[in-house]
């Protein structure tokens, strides 16, 4: 089992307790005593590609690990019976303060991540979406977003993107256009 697998940290079935919690393929771990096979199947996230009326692109710095302090887009976690687009529309709203319709989303692309948490690394799916918007003028960092600011497309500096999923998702965006 991969040292990045999540189950790689866990050595008791979390259903009866046991110590015969052992390997069963490459993402699963099945208990001896009770039966029980937990897996480990990526987790859904959302990012979000803020285009305005100038041709713009909405980033944000991180404040907190991984990648404190560098650029980042607006994006997280999908929570359970929630749709992309419902998650995408949330975390906009949660970071920026911008509300959207679902109307104004379209789907871009995928990307797997590992993503670093609480001594553990989360494989997830990041699902890119871009959302264009008519006015800049109503935003206000929020959560987990140190600021925003909004960058000329023709000036960014992909570099500057810390995560790697993301900074990937945005070459392959700005590839396509």
């Amino acid at each position: 089992m991969e040292p990045n697998n999540p189950l790689y940290r866990f050595h008791f079935c979390p259903i009866c307790g046991s110590n015969n919690f052992e390997e069963h393929a490459w993402n699963a771990r099945r208990c001896k005593d009770c039966g029980f096979t937990l897996y480990t199947n990526p987790r859904g996230a959302t990012v979000a590609v803020i285009i305005n009326e100038k041709d713009e692109l909405l980033v944000g710095t991180r404040v907190n690990e991984p990648a404190k302090g560098t650029y980042d887009l607006v994006g997280g976690f999908m929570d359970l019976n929630e749709t992309a687009e419902q998650a995408m529309i949330r975390e906009i709203e949660e970071e920026s303060g911008i509300k959207v319709a679902e109307s104004q989303l379209r789907y871009l692309f995928s990307q797997p991540n590992q993503y670093p948490y609480s001594g553990i690394v989360c494989h997830t799916i990041d699902l890119f979406f871009e959302c264009r918007i008519e006015s800049s003028t109503h935003i206000k960092s929020m959560d987990d977003i140190a600021g925003l600011q909004w960058i000329p497309i023709k000036d960014l500096d992909v570099e500057k993107i810390g995560l790697n999923s993301v900074r990937k998702g945005l070459k392959q965006y700005l590839q396509s256009r």
